[in-house]
């Protein structure tokens, strides 16, 4: 058996050999760690100011911080003496049963991909993908995250993002308005034009090209539809949007112009 003496005997020998180089291992991951993130935190500040797409910011610090900690950590195995072959082969076979078990992850980062090089929206666009719509805030390298008008946050697989349709409000400098105004079939629908057209053309935010429509779109069972169709800046959509409805609203009621509502008329027979 071996005695207490062969038994400190080997540690010493163990702690030489592998001691100091586990001790440079370690420390070269907190240090190379430490690095990464520094200059993962310093990078988008620099590339803020390169004037580097928003869109792509989030995207690479992602990848770059993922490469440079797996580079941190084969530099971390490498200064322990770890039999680097060995090392990639056994990192190699991981890689593939992971990849197997994370098809949809990959399917995701193909879409970041896909999404940074085709650009069917950025950052800081209205999007409506069916599902959900809101401004996109990020696009991340697995994930896109967008912000709904009433402030929640929703977060999309950029897989599902890049193989659905969706529609990007933000693309376009202009966009047109639609309104629908009913009146009765008893009033004046020419007055009733010239009263929107008057108001359409008071407002400077409403372009004069292309012109603006005013027609009777749809004799309806109850009312007389007038359609009228309006362009403006994309910013502008909304506030034009409920000026014209309000302010079409109080000029019909000065004027005595009747905007109907569904009713039903029951008769009762006695007997």
């Amino acid at each position: 058996m071996l005695n207490i003496e062969e038994l400190t005997l080997t540690a010493q020998e163990f702690i030489l050999t592998y001691g100091i180089k586990l001790i440079g291992a370690v420390a070269t991951l907190i240090i190379g760690l430490w690095i990464v993130n520094l200059i993962i935190s310093r990078l988008g500040k620099v590339m803020t100011k390169a004037n580097v797409d928003a869109s792509l910011i989030p995207f690479l610090k992602s990848l770059l911080n993922i490469g440079m900690k797996v580079a941190v950590v084969i530099t971390a195995a490498s200064v322990a003496s770890i039999e680097m072959t060995s090392f990639v082969a056994i990192l190699g076979a991981a890689g593939l049963a992971v990849g197997l078990a994370l098809q949809g992850t990959l399917q995701n980062f193909a879409g970041g991909v896909i999404i940074l090089l085709l650009k069917p929206f950025k950052v800081g666009d209205f999007v409506d993908t069916a599902s959900y719509a809101g401004t996109v805030k990020e696009i991340q390298i697995f994930y896109t995250i967008m912000v709904t008008p009433d402030n929640k946050t929703i977060i999309i697989p950029n897989g599902s993002l890049a193989n659905s349709s969706l529609t990007n409000f933000s693309t376009m400098p202009q966009r047109r308005v639609d309104f629908s105004f009913g009146i009765g079939y008893g009033d004046d629908f020419e007055k009733a034009k010239g009263i929107i057209s008057s108001i359409i053309e008071a407002d400077e935010r409403i372009h004069k090209d292309p012109a603006p429509f005013v027609r009777v779109g749809e004799l309806a069972s109850s009312s007389v539809n007038i359609t009228t169709r309006v362009w403006v800046d994309a910013p502008e959509y909304w506030n034009v949007y409920f000026d014209v409805l309000e302010t079409v609203k109080t000029r019909f009621d000065q004027e005595n112009i009747n905007i109907p509502y569904p009713q039903m008329d029951v008769h009762v027979k006695n007997g």
